[in-house]
Protein backbone atom coordinates (compact mmCIF):
# COMPACT_ATOMS: atom_id res chain seq x y z
CA UNK A 1 0.00 0.00 0.00
CA UNK A 2 1.18 3.51 -0.78
CA UNK A 3 1.05 5.81 2.24
CA UNK A 4 1.42 9.58 2.38
CA UNK A 5 1.71 12.00 5.28
CA UNK A 6 0.13 15.40 4.59
CA UNK A 7 1.39 18.51 6.36
CA UNK A 8 -2.07 19.78 7.26
CA UNK A 9 -2.56 23.25 8.73
CA UNK A 10 -6.27 23.61 7.85
CA UNK A 11 -5.49 26.33 5.33
CA UNK A 12 -6.76 26.45 1.76
CA UNK A 13 -3.54 25.01 0.37
CA UNK A 14 -3.17 22.09 2.76
CA UNK A 15 -6.87 21.25 2.39
CA UNK A 16 -6.41 21.00 -1.36
CA UNK A 17 -3.29 18.89 -0.82
CA UNK A 18 -5.22 16.55 1.46
CA UNK A 19 -7.87 15.96 -1.21
CA UNK A 20 -5.11 15.49 -3.80
CA UNK A 21 -3.40 12.88 -1.61
CA UNK A 22 -6.66 11.05 -0.91
CA UNK A 23 -7.03 10.64 -4.67
CA UNK A 24 -3.46 9.49 -5.19
CA UNK A 25 -2.58 7.17 -2.27
CA UNK A 26 -4.01 4.07 -0.63
CA UNK A 27 -3.65 5.51 2.85
CA UNK A 28 -3.23 9.10 4.00
CA UNK A 29 -2.33 10.43 7.43
CA UNK A 30 -2.01 14.05 8.54
CA UNK A 31 0.30 16.01 10.80
CA UNK A 32 0.00 19.53 12.19
CA UNK A 33 2.17 21.80 14.28
CA UNK A 34 1.47 24.07 17.24
CA UNK A 35 4.34 26.53 17.12
CA UNK A 36 2.85 29.47 18.97
CA UNK A 37 1.19 30.88 15.86
CA UNK A 38 -1.00 33.93 16.50
CA UNK A 39 -3.60 32.37 14.20
CA UNK A 40 -3.87 29.28 16.42
CA UNK A 41 -7.54 29.08 15.47
CA UNK A 42 -6.28 27.00 12.54
CA UNK A 43 -5.59 24.21 15.04
CA UNK A 44 -9.26 24.25 16.07
CA UNK A 45 -10.31 24.03 12.42
CA UNK A 46 -8.10 21.04 11.61
CA UNK A 47 -10.40 18.23 12.84
CA UNK A 48 -13.48 20.01 11.49
CA UNK A 49 -11.98 20.39 8.02
CA UNK A 50 -10.51 16.87 8.01
CA UNK A 51 -13.91 15.38 8.77
CA UNK A 52 -15.63 17.58 6.19
CA UNK A 53 -13.24 16.49 3.44
CA UNK A 54 -13.40 12.80 4.38
CA UNK A 55 -17.19 12.91 4.31
CA UNK A 56 -17.26 14.00 0.67
CA UNK A 57 -16.44 10.56 -0.73
CA UNK A 58 -16.62 7.08 0.82
CA UNK A 59 -13.21 6.15 -0.59
CA UNK A 60 -11.66 9.26 0.96
CA UNK A 61 -13.12 8.37 4.35
CA UNK A 62 -11.73 4.83 4.01
CA UNK A 63 -8.24 6.07 3.10
CA UNK A 64 -7.90 8.79 5.74
CA UNK A 65 -5.95 7.57 8.74
CA UNK A 66 -4.46 9.02 11.90
CA UNK A 67 -3.83 12.67 12.68
CA UNK A 68 -1.00 13.97 14.86
CA UNK A 69 -0.35 17.45 16.26
CA UNK A 70 3.20 18.21 17.41
CA UNK A 71 4.03 20.86 20.00
CA UNK A 72 6.80 23.05 18.54
CA UNK A 73 6.16 26.07 20.75
CA UNK A 74 9.80 26.17 21.81
CA UNK A 75 10.89 26.51 18.21
CA UNK A 76 8.24 29.16 17.59
CA UNK A 77 9.59 31.25 20.47
CA UNK A 78 13.13 31.03 19.10
CA UNK A 79 12.05 31.88 15.56
CA UNK A 80 9.98 34.89 16.60
CA UNK A 81 8.16 36.69 13.80
CA UNK A 82 4.90 38.50 13.16
CA UNK A 83 3.26 35.06 13.01
CA UNK A 84 4.36 34.12 16.52
CA UNK A 85 4.39 37.48 18.33
CA UNK A 86 2.41 40.70 18.50
CA UNK A 87 4.37 42.51 15.79
CA UNK A 88 3.33 44.51 12.76
CA UNK A 89 3.00 42.70 9.46
CA UNK A 90 5.33 44.63 7.17
CA UNK A 91 8.22 44.30 4.75
CA UNK A 92 11.67 44.19 6.37
CA UNK A 93 14.99 45.54 5.13
CA UNK A 94 15.94 41.97 4.23
CA UNK A 95 13.26 42.04 1.55
CA UNK A 96 11.20 39.42 3.38
CA UNK A 97 7.89 40.07 5.15
CA UNK A 98 7.87 40.13 8.95
CA UNK A 99 5.64 37.02 8.82
CA UNK A 100 8.63 34.92 7.72
CA UNK A 101 9.33 32.31 10.42
CA UNK A 102 12.98 31.32 9.87
CA UNK A 103 13.30 27.70 8.82
CA UNK A 104 9.64 26.88 9.45
CA UNK A 105 9.22 24.48 6.55
CA UNK A 106 12.63 22.95 7.22
CA UNK A 107 11.61 22.17 10.80
CA UNK A 108 8.16 20.96 9.76
CA UNK A 109 9.58 18.65 7.11
CA UNK A 110 12.22 17.22 9.45
CA UNK A 111 9.67 16.44 12.16
CA UNK A 112 7.18 15.09 9.62
CA UNK A 113 9.88 12.88 8.09
CA UNK A 114 10.62 11.31 11.47
CA UNK A 115 6.93 10.56 11.94
CA UNK A 116 6.58 9.29 8.36
CA UNK A 117 9.51 6.93 8.93
CA UNK A 118 7.79 5.44 11.95
CA UNK A 119 4.47 5.18 10.10
CA UNK A 120 6.04 3.63 6.96
CA UNK A 121 4.94 6.56 4.80
CA UNK A 122 7.29 7.14 1.88
CA UNK A 123 5.83 10.47 0.75
CA UNK A 124 5.33 13.80 2.48
CA UNK A 125 2.78 16.14 0.90
CA UNK A 126 3.04 19.88 1.46
CA UNK A 127 1.27 22.97 0.15
CA UNK A 128 4.44 24.95 -0.54
CA UNK A 129 4.14 27.22 -3.57
CA UNK A 130 6.58 29.56 -5.29
CA UNK A 131 4.06 31.16 -7.68
CA UNK A 132 1.59 33.12 -5.52
CA UNK A 133 3.35 33.38 -2.16
CA UNK A 134 4.93 35.84 0.26
CA UNK A 135 8.52 35.35 -0.84
CA UNK A 136 9.49 32.81 1.80
CA UNK A 137 12.72 31.09 0.67
CA UNK A 138 11.72 27.77 2.25
CA UNK A 139 8.69 27.56 -0.08
CA UNK A 140 10.82 27.22 -3.23
CA UNK A 141 11.08 23.86 -4.97
CA UNK A 142 14.88 24.24 -4.91
CA UNK A 143 14.73 24.20 -1.11
CA UNK A 144 12.31 21.26 -1.10
CA UNK A 145 14.58 19.26 -3.43
CA UNK A 146 17.52 19.82 -1.08
CA UNK A 147 15.42 18.73 1.91
CA UNK A 148 14.20 15.66 0.06
CA UNK A 149 17.78 14.56 -0.58
CA UNK A 150 18.92 15.41 2.96
CA UNK A 151 16.07 13.56 4.65
CA UNK A 152 16.46 10.51 2.41
CA UNK A 153 20.16 10.38 3.26
CA UNK A 154 19.61 10.99 6.94
CA UNK A 155 16.96 8.30 7.23
CA UNK A 156 18.75 5.88 4.91
CA UNK A 157 15.40 5.42 3.19
CA UNK A 158 13.94 7.06 0.08
CA UNK A 159 11.49 9.84 0.93
CA UNK A 160 9.59 11.93 -1.59
CA UNK A 161 8.24 15.38 -0.87
CA UNK A 162 5.27 16.05 -3.15
CA UNK A 163 4.26 19.69 -3.67
CA UNK A 164 1.25 19.62 -6.01
CA UNK A 165 0.68 23.38 -5.73
CA UNK A 166 4.28 24.46 -6.29
CA UNK A 167 3.74 26.06 -9.70
CA UNK A 168 0.07 27.01 -9.38
CA UNK A 169 -1.43 30.43 -8.80
CA UNK A 170 -4.05 30.78 -6.07
CA UNK A 171 -6.71 30.84 -8.80
CA UNK A 172 -5.36 27.55 -10.14
CA UNK A 173 -5.41 26.11 -6.62
CA UNK A 174 -9.12 26.89 -6.38
CA UNK A 175 -9.56 25.25 -9.78
CA UNK A 176 -7.68 22.15 -8.64
CA UNK A 177 -9.90 21.86 -5.57
CA UNK A 178 -12.93 22.00 -7.84
CA UNK A 179 -11.44 19.35 -10.13
CA UNK A 180 -10.79 17.07 -7.16
CA UNK A 181 -14.06 17.42 -5.30
CA UNK A 182 -16.37 19.69 -7.31
CA UNK A 183 -18.45 22.35 -5.55
CA UNK A 184 -18.65 20.30 -2.35
CA UNK A 185 -14.91 20.45 -1.73
CA UNK A 186 -14.74 24.14 -2.62
CA UNK A 187 -17.55 24.85 -0.16
CA UNK A 188 -15.83 22.81 2.57
CA UNK A 189 -12.67 24.87 2.07
CA UNK A 190 -14.61 28.12 2.07
CA UNK A 191 -16.50 27.29 5.24
CA UNK A 192 -13.99 25.38 7.35
CA UNK A 193 -10.43 26.27 6.32
CA UNK A 194 -8.44 29.10 7.86
CA UNK A 195 -5.70 31.16 6.21
CA UNK A 196 -5.87 34.61 7.85
CA UNK A 197 -2.70 35.57 9.74
CA UNK A 198 -4.76 37.54 12.26
CA UNK A 199 -6.82 34.50 13.22
CA UNK A 200 -10.02 36.40 12.41
CA UNK A 201 -13.10 34.25 11.82
CA UNK A 202 -15.66 36.94 12.65
CA UNK A 203 -16.71 37.62 9.06
CA UNK A 204 -17.53 35.30 6.15
CA UNK A 205 -16.45 36.74 2.79
CA UNK A 206 -17.20 35.15 -0.55
CA UNK A 207 -13.70 33.57 -0.36
CA UNK A 208 -14.02 32.38 3.26
CA UNK A 209 -13.24 33.76 6.71
CA UNK A 210 -10.54 36.30 7.50
CA UNK A 211 -9.63 39.90 8.27
CA UNK A 212 -9.51 40.69 4.56
CA UNK A 213 -6.39 42.86 4.76
CA UNK A 214 -3.44 40.67 5.81
CA UNK A 215 -1.21 39.22 3.05
CA UNK A 216 -2.70 35.74 3.41
CA UNK A 217 -6.24 37.05 3.02
CA UNK A 218 -5.26 39.18 0.03
CA UNK A 219 -3.69 36.23 -1.78
CA UNK A 220 -6.68 34.00 -1.09
CA UNK A 221 -9.26 36.65 -2.03
CA UNK A 222 -7.47 37.65 -5.24
CA UNK A 223 -7.18 34.02 -6.30
CA UNK A 224 -10.87 33.45 -5.61
CA UNK A 225 -11.90 36.46 -7.67
CA UNK A 226 -9.65 35.47 -10.56
CA UNK A 227 -10.98 31.90 -10.59
CA UNK A 228 -14.58 33.09 -10.21
CA UNK A 229 -14.15 35.40 -13.20
CA UNK A 230 -12.77 32.57 -15.32
CA UNK A 231 -15.66 30.28 -14.31
CA UNK A 232 -18.11 32.83 -15.66
CA UNK A 233 -16.93 32.23 -19.24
Amino acid sequence: MSTALVLFSAGQDSATCLAWALNAFDRVETIGFAYGQRHAVELDQRPILRDAIAALRPEWAARLGEDTVVDLSGYGALAESALTADRAIEMLESGLPSTFVPGRNLVFLSVAAAHAYRRSASTLVGGMCETDYSGYPDCRRETIDAMEQTLSLGLAAPLKIATPLMHLTKAQTWALAHDLGANALVEAILEHSHTCYEGDRSKRHDWGYGCGVCPACELRANGWREWSALKAF
